[in-house]
């Protein structure tokens, strides 16, 4: 029996969800293809058949070889990670991780970036008053 399609996907899980996004519906072999090999081809098979379980993908049984599908988008994928990354190392503070983001320092954001994030700062203010 599928579960809903509300799991978070665990790293692997999310790796995979990638490579299905770029890719659109593959195989077992072409995702592993994909993902460079770095991952053995048994264990992406059991992370897909487990994300099928949990309804985060979608298995077509048509063919010998099964097609696997993104359940979900990445938009809610990614935005789910986000709000447990936040919830669980930054206190539940988006302001934190957009600090740490910002000033470690480690690649300073584009001029493109930084004037979408005064973008964005400037319609959530918007939305303050």
């Amino acid at each position: 029996m599928k579960k809903n399609s509300s799991a978070t996907p665990t790293k692997g899980e999310l790796e995979i969800l990638q490579a299905l996004w770029h890719l659109g519906p593959s195989t077992v072999r072409t995702v592993h293809e994909h993902l460079g090999r770095s991952t053995g081809y048994t264990t992406i098979l059991k992370l897909l058949q487990i994300m099928n379980e949990k309804g985060l993908v979608d298995r077509q049984e048509a063919e010998r070889a099964h097609v696997y599908t993104a359940r979900v988008s990445e938009k809610r994928a990614t935005g789910d990670f986000l709000k447990e990354l936040v919830a669980r190392v930054f206190g539940g503070s988006p302001a934190r991780l957009v600090l740490q983001a910002l000033g470690s320092g480690t690649e300073t954001p584009s001029r493109e970036e930084l004037a979408e994030i005064r973008r964005l700062i400037r319609t959530l203010e918007e939305k303050q008053k």
